[in-house]
Formats: C-alpha cells, sequence, structure tokens
C-alpha cells in the first residue's frame, strides 16, 4: 500500500467489523497515518453512541459557557466551534504532527480526534485563567456568574450594542489606551467610570449613546480611531465589505479563500465537487479494485455516481 493517510470518521468498532481497522491496515503499511475522527472518541462509555456537535460541546463544559447570564439558556454556536475548529481543524494538525513524526521515525500511527475532547483542548486558556491566582480576578472577577465576566459579556468595554438603524456594532476596547479613546469618542467623562465596580452604570450609558447614531454613522465616526469598533455583519455582507474586499478573502462566487496564505505555496483551490468522484475511482483503479467491484461499490452507493455541479 503507497497510501500517506487514511481519515474515517464513524463510530468505534465500525471500520473493525469491515476488517479494514488499524490493526489491519497498519500491518499491512507502517508508515500508515490512520485518523479517527469522531465526536466522543474510540473508547468510554459514549464511543459507540450517535452524537452531534451540540452534544460534544455539551459535555466539553463549553457550551454552558455560552449564555449572557445565568437565567439564559446556552445557545448552539451553529456547527463552527465543535464540528469544524474542535474536530476538522485539529485532526488536520494532527496528521501534519504525524507525518513529520514520520520523517524521523518512518512510522506511521493511530490518531484519535474527537470533538469532545478537541472543544475541551481549545478552551485550555479558559480553564488556566480560571484557576490562576494572578489572572482569575482580572478576567474572572465573577467566576461562577456567566455575563458578569470579562470576555463574556460583564464588561462593556467588550460588547455589542444596538445602533439606531437597528444593526451592531461590536466594541472590544480592553486595554486602556483603547478605552480612553472610546471613552473620548463617546464623550463620557473618565473619571467617572475608572472602576469595574461602576460597569453596569457605564454599560446602560453606552447602550443608550449607541442607539444614538447609525452602524454607518458610528463607522464613520471612529474609521480614523484606533478604538476597536467595527460593524457586526450581516453574513452575506461580509464578502462586500471594503477590508475584506481589498484583502481577497473571498473569491469571485462569494466563497472564503482558502486561509493562511502561504507566501510561496498558496492554496488554489477546485469548486469543482465531481473531481472527488474521479479521484475515487482512479485511486480504487490504482489498488487493483476490478470493474465489477467498483460497480458494486456504485450501486451500493458507497461511492457517488453522480456528479454534482459546480459551486
Amino acid at each position: 500500500m503507497s497510501v500517506d493517510v487514511l481519515i474515517e470518521p464513524y463510530r468505534a468498532g465500525v471500520m473493525e467489523s469491515l476488517n479494514l481497522g488499524p490493526n489491519v491496515l497498519c500491518s499491512l503499511n507502517p508508515g500508515l497515518i490512520y485518523a479517527r475522527l469522531t465526536g466522543f472518541g474510540q473508547s468510554g462509555p459514549l464511543s459507540k453512541f450517535a452524537g452531534h456537535d451540540i452534544n460534544f460541546l455539551a459535555i466539553s463544559g463549553l457550551l454552558s459557557l455560552l449564555t449572557k447570564s445565568e437565567t439564559s439558556a446556552p445557545w448552539p454556536p451553529i456547527n463552527l466551534l465543535g464540528d469544524f475548529a474542535a474536530g476538522s481543524v485539529l485532526c488536520a494538525l494532527g496528521i501534519c504532527m504525524a507525518l513529520i513524526e514520520r520523517n524521523k521515525s518512518g512510522m506511521g500511527q493511530v490518531i484519535d480526534a474527537n470533538i469532545v475532547e478537541g472543544a475541551t483542548y481549545l478552551s485550555s486558556w479558559l480553564h488556566l485563567t480560571r484557576r490562576s491566582v494572578e489572572n482569575a480576578p482580572i478576567i474572572w472577577p465573577n467566576v461562577n456568574r456567566k455575563g458578569q465576566n470579562l470576555l463574556d459579556g460583564g464588561a462593556p468595554f467588550y460588547n455589542i450594542y444596538l445602533t439606531k438603524d437597528g444593526k451592531y456594532v461590536a466594541v472590544g476596547a480592553i486595554e486602556p489606551k483603547f478605552f480612553y479613546q472610546l471613552m473620548n469618542v463617546l464623550e463620557i467623562p473618565l473619571q467617572d467610570y475608572l472602576s469595574l465596580d461602576q460597569s453596569k452604570e457605564l454599560h446602560s450609558k453606552m447602550r443608550q449613546l449607541f442607539l444614538s447614531k447609525t452602524q454607518k454613522e458610528w463607522i464613520d465616526l471612529t474609521s480614523e480611531r484606533d478604538v476597536c469598533l467595527t460593524p457586526i455583519l450581516e453574513f452575506d455582507e461580509a464578502c462586500k465589505y471594503e477590508h475584506n474586499k481589498v484583502r481577497g478573502s473571498f473569491l469571485n462566487n462569494g466563497i472564503p479563500r482558502p486561509s493562511p496564505v502561504l507566501s510561496r505555496t498558496p492554496a488554489e483551490p477546485s469548486l469543482e465537487e465531481n473531481l472527488n468522484q474521479n479521484e475515487t475511482l482512479q485511486i480504487l483503479k490504482e489498488h487493483q479494485f476490478s470493474d465489477q467491484e467498483i460497480q458494486e461499490l456504485l450501486s451500493n452507493n458507497v461511492i457517488s455516481s453522480t456528479p454534482r455541479s459546480n459551486l
């Protein structure tokens, strides 16, 4: 076998039941990187059960933090945090790490990438700062109360505000120099609000002030000021935003450009989904699958026989 990496997304035990588990395939190809991407992992009471992004975040502890207050229910962050960040990105990182290590040892290995532990690992900074004697009083002054801390909506200078036209702006003026400039723009006397004890009063005043102008008026007013204030764009507006247009952050069809951008070998995305089927057929033929065997896979919908249109 000449394959470098195999990625499988099934629950624990499924590939073994097909006689395609890592013990079998890695014995045939000792250099194989066998990446197993699941929700709950390869062991434990839940490893053979189904779940989705919301379930994985729930038992990682992260979902409980995604709320504005003690009385508000948590809100699922679509499936970006679990499926894509904690799952796919960390699995890809694990593959890169294993490939680099293989250059030294010549040996492949099995990667147990799962969304629960991926999300937990992504939250390492939260765990560390909540337990740090030095940082906890600053970042988590009300560590057991949601929506009352520095980055979870408790700080008026790190928050979201409704504007006159029903849109929103995001404010992230954490550092003093940005906070001072923001207070200057809002014409709020600094000496009145230098204590966190006065955050509720400041928050209320800022809410009223931001309602006095439209989103565009606030952006125009602060465009030359370093106050960490940006518009909250609608999903379909992002590709039209000037900064993103100048950067070329979106391709001509509105699809995001691959990131990060490499200076010498930037990614060149293919938008033809039907290439996946052609590559699958080619790989099967390279590994001596007969036409009859390939036809059986097509008939059983194991692989697709219908080319899909471009994005």
